[in-house]
């Protein structure tokens, strides 16, 4: 699995002009692709690693804090996208995404075992044409892949 893992101050997912997720941050907008040997394992690695992950502000101590820290919302945005690529011709080529069936329950997982952890999940709807907006704050983008 491989996510892109934006700390932001605030985060939304319209589909057809109706918010379908929103955060207010400090938090995570994180975008989740899946690939064809992925498994609930990696899911649930990938939602403990994304709830500890410490990029979010310091603490008065200067220490980053983490999701778990401070309660922090994410915003989880499946993309199949991630898994593109355009390292030759004009067009990138999809095959190293897992389909819809084989990805959706595994983007599902990620939610439910961040959810277990604790955490406050909102999600864009799998398979949509979604408009993401936030505010990335820093910048500050970083990738995981497990």
């Amino acid at each position: 699995m491989r996510a892109v893992v934006q700390r932001v101050t605030e985060a939304r997912v319209t589909v057809a002009g109706e918010t379908v997720g929103a955060i207010e941050g400090p938090g995570l907008c994180v975008l989740v692709g899946v690939t064809h040997e992925d498994t609930p394992a990696k899911a649930a690695q990938l939602a403990r690693k994304l709830w500890t992950l410490r990029i979010l502000p310091v603490n008065d101590e200067g220490v980053e804090q983490s999701c778990s820290d401070i309660g922090g919302p994410l915003l989880v945005i499946s993309q199949f996208t991630l898994y593109g690529d355009a390292r030759k011709g004009r067009r990138p080529t999809w095959t190293a995404a897992a389909p819809g069936p084989v990805a959706e329950p595994l983007v599902d997982e990620v939610v439910a075992q961040l959810r277990a952890l604790g955490a406050k999940v909102e999600t864009g709807r799998f398979g949509a044409d979604m408009q993401v907006a936030l505010v990335n704050d820093g910048p500050f983008t970083v990738l995981v892949e497990v």
